[in-house]
């Protein structure tokens, strides 16, 4: 048996892996969704960068948690990679699925096209809070008007300091065993860092054929991954 940690993108909670949950303890593994501070039911707890990558790691602690396949979506990404080294054997794998890798002493917001401009004044207008996306930013991602309106209500406002202040990696990315899944409607091809560390053999590529929400959109075939990538 391995326990998955499972944690879900910017402004989403462990409510977001709902549909994915049910497969993998079908199988007879331990599911374990986090929350992250700050965010959908826990909306009021402060929280930065580092804040974060210790939520992971103490949820894995705090559970004596061993085989852990430790799952970042999206801006998770950042903090997964981040907690991944700092578990140390208790770390079976990670899968970071179509997520932003961390970079020493780089933030979430810099790995933007314009650096971080835009998302830097959007949460300075907004209280110090990256606001809820609209439906229409979930167009085109292979999902149903039902399943826009289930992210789009249950989405809260991202404290804005985990996106903006820097990551600290205590070991290089390339010792972590990971695979990194690759949602085809989002993007082609993977972006330069993760293609150096699979074109190095460090790393395993997945592509799906769906959107950057494919715990929505494809919950089973994302179980299937999983499942997959743990080897059971």
């Amino acid at each position: 048996m391995v326990n998955f940690v499972l944690v879900a993108g910017a402004r989403l909670g462990a409510w977001a892996w709902d549909d994915v949950v049910a497969h993998l303890r079908a199988a007879g593994h331990g599911v374990h969704p986090l929350t992250l501070s700050g965010l959908a039911d826990r909306q009021g707890v402060p929280a930065g960068q580092q804040t974060h990558v210790q939520d992971i790691v103490a949820e894995v602690e705090r559970l004596d948690l061993r085989e852990v396949v430790l799952v970042g979506h999206s801006y998770a990404g950042v903090p997964a990679g981040q907690a991944a080294a700092r578990i140390g054997d208790r770390l079976a794998h990670l899968v970071l699925v179509d997520a932003a890798l961390p970079v020493e002493g780089r933030s979430f917001a810099e790995g933007w096209p314009d650096g971080g401009v835009a998302l830097r004044a959007a949460i300075a207008g907004n209280g110090g809070f990256w606001p809820s996306a609209t439906a229409a930013h979930f167009e085109g991602h292979g999902l149903t008007d039902g399943q826009i309106a289930r992210i789009v209500a249950g989405s809260t406002p991202h404290p804005g300091a985990t996106l903006t202040e820097p990551a600290v990696l205590t070991r290089p990315l390339a010792e972590l065993p990971a695979t990194y899944l690759l949602c085809l409607l989002a993007a082609a091809e993977p972006d330069e860092e993760v293609a150096e560390l699979v074109a190095d053999g460090h790393w395993r590529l997945v592509e799906l054929d769906t959107g950057h929400w494919p715990m929505f959109s494809r919950p089973a075939e994302l179980a299937r991954i999983l499942l997959d990538t743990a080897g059971r």
